[in-house]
């Protein structure tokens, strides 16, 4: 256990690459030119300078936005018919003042939710007072039951696991702590080294206690420094805590902070319209991916260029809830989004018939969905990733894209390690390893994730969109899937072991988002397309 947490923390760097750093840009650049992994996106507008192009509206569903970012202005989505902070719904959406978008998990004062119980705390909190103690049920409840048992012991390992993990991380900082200050002054010395505590000889139990902690750490982590390593421990403690206080904790109720009607899931205007909210770094990362501007000589730039992003906060620190979700896909919809981008999931789902609905209300409405695939490591062929585009066990959204996470290279750690995957289940994909992008108060950073992958193709979305106003979601759809750029016989590390598989085998399409060749394609078909209609 102790080595397992220990790694957790200090060996978390291993969950991104081993290569050296990639450009700052690479997810924009092409393998041919600049002999990088990315989508092509500089190359495309390079080849479409003299194409006119309109503008493509992509919302954001996800932890908030700094619309204020540098990198970003100019780009975030403004409702022409709300006047701004007048208190009244002018456009009669049942939202007030929703000037740049919608705030799902936040109160009318505009205090709002950071964290959330995991959906796995929330199930086992429903199914608790029904099953709980039961031997035997009913034929009628034996799927049901089921589902309970697996709930509670998932549970009920996972929230020991944390308790365990806060203790151990809690005493090791105290630990760590005294015992330096304790060999400083044995040693008298300003900076412990490994070699001069593994030559201490003392008879006192004190002594050879700290001796042997202090080895442990210094063994794992000299090169980093006492401080570094005080700073590593802090965020081990705080890792397990908000895990104790929030995610496990069945006490906790983020709804009280909301004050929504959690028994009525259709309705609608609670929250506020404070887009960025208290984190919005994450929401910020995707939204840079997508909207950066290319032309400002400053950080990144973003794969789309005529695009606006729509923020939608809905997702907290924990599991996202499916009323909300639904909610913001609805107003996404609604408010003229083309494109949604949602880098979020979570393996347990309590109304998933209220997402399904919203889905198909997208489909309906010609708006197209990217979805990513998570970062667990897990075939999707056989696990679960909520929301997910099964509306049934056959029927299949039409206007879904599940993308997993690449990297640089084209070697055998391509594929993320920690990517979701499924030859059944996952799509395409994207650049999602170490993907340096904005974040709030105009500053930036890599960030790793499938969170990634998806923004990375809903930009080359926004481009074949923008250059190609006439084609459906479906078709835009399809046009991604059929570009995709394959990569022969490549072998790569199936994510989260040792195996050699052909990356192929990874997704429906075997292949990487390219922006090249589905504006190529996209105008072949569009001409096809026309003609038809």
């Amino acid at each position: 256990m102790k080595k397992i947490l220990f790694v957790l923390v200090f060996g978390i760097s291993l969950l991104t690459h081993a290569q050296e750093e990639p450009p700052k840009s690479w997810f924009t650049l092409d393998s041919e030119s600049d002999q990088t992994q990315g989508v092509s996106a500089d190359k495309v507008h390079e080849m479409m300078t003299s194409k006119k192009s309109r503008t493509v509206i992509v919302a954001v569903i996800d932890t908030g936005v700094d619309i204020e970012h540098e990198d970003l202005l100019g780009k975030i989505w403004l409702n022409e018919d709300e006047i701004p902070e007048n208190g009244i719904d002018d456009d009669k959406n049942g939202y007030i003042d929703d000037v740049n978008g919608w705030n799902f998990i936040g109160n009318k004062n505009g205090e709002n939710v950071v964290y959330d119980t995991y959906e796995l705390t929330r199930e086992y909190i429903r199914l608790k007072p029904i099953y709980d103690g039961l031997d035997v049920v009913s034929k009628n409840n034996k799927d049901d039951f089921e589902y309970w048992t697996q709930v509670k012991n998932e549970f009920t390992t996972a929230s020991s696991e944390v308790a365990e993990g806060y203790d151990f991380y809690y005493n090791l900082r105290g630990n760590v702590i005294r015992f330096n200050s304790l060999l400083l002054a044995y040693l008298d010395t300003e900076a412990l080294t490994l070699e001069d505590v593994k030559a201490i000889e003392s008879s006192d139990k004190t002594i050879q206690k700290a001796k042997e902690s202090m080895t442990f750490v210094l063994s794992k982590l000299s090169k980093d420094g006492m401080e570094e390593i005080v700073v590593q421990l802090n965020k081990g403690v705080d890792y397990f805590e908000d895990q104790a206080l929030y995610k496990y904790n069945p006490a906790y109720n983020s709804r009280e902070i909301v004050g929504d009607d959690w028994s009525d899931p259709y309705e609608i205007g609670y929250g506020n319209n404070n887009v960025e909210g208290p984190d919005a770094s994450h929401g910020t990362h995707v939204s840079g991916v997508i909207a950066a501007l290319r032309d400002n000589e400053l950080g990144i730039r973003g794969i789309a260029k005529d695009v606006m992003i729509m923020p939608i906060r809905a997702v907290p620190q924990g599991d996202e809830r499916d009323k909300d979700v639904a909610n913001a896909i609805r107003y996404a919809v609604d408010n003229g989004a083309h494109i949604i981008n949602m880098s979020f999931g979570k393996p347990f789902v309590y109304r998933k018939n209220l997402v399904d609905e919203a889905i198909r209300y997208a489909i309906k409405n010609n708006v197209l969905m990217i979805h990513a695939a998570g970062n667990s490591s897990k075939n999707l062929d056989e696990s679960n990733n909520f929301p997910t585009p099964m509306l049934t066990k056959s029927e299949r959204a039409t206007n879904w894209l599940e993308a997993g996470a690449s990297s640089w290279g084209d070697d055998e750690n391509f594929v993320a390690s920690f990517s979701n995957y499924g030859k059944s289940s996952v799509d395409i994909f994207a650049p999602g390893v170490k993907v340096y992008s904005a974040i709030p108060d105009s500053e930036y950073k890599s960030m790793s994730g499938t969170s990634m992958a998806a923004p990375a193709t809903a930009g080359v979305a926004a481009v074949v969109m923008s250059y190609f106003p006439d084609l459906t979601a479906e078709e835009v759809r399809s046009i991604l899937k059929q570009s995709v750029r394959k990569f022969g016989s490549l072998k790569v590390n199936k994510p989260g072991t040792d195996e050699m598989v052909k990356f192929s085998d990874l997704s429906i399409t075997g292949g990487l988002v390219n922006a090249v060749e589905a504006v190529k394609l996209a105008r072949q078909l569009s001409k096809e397309f026309q003609a038809k209609r």
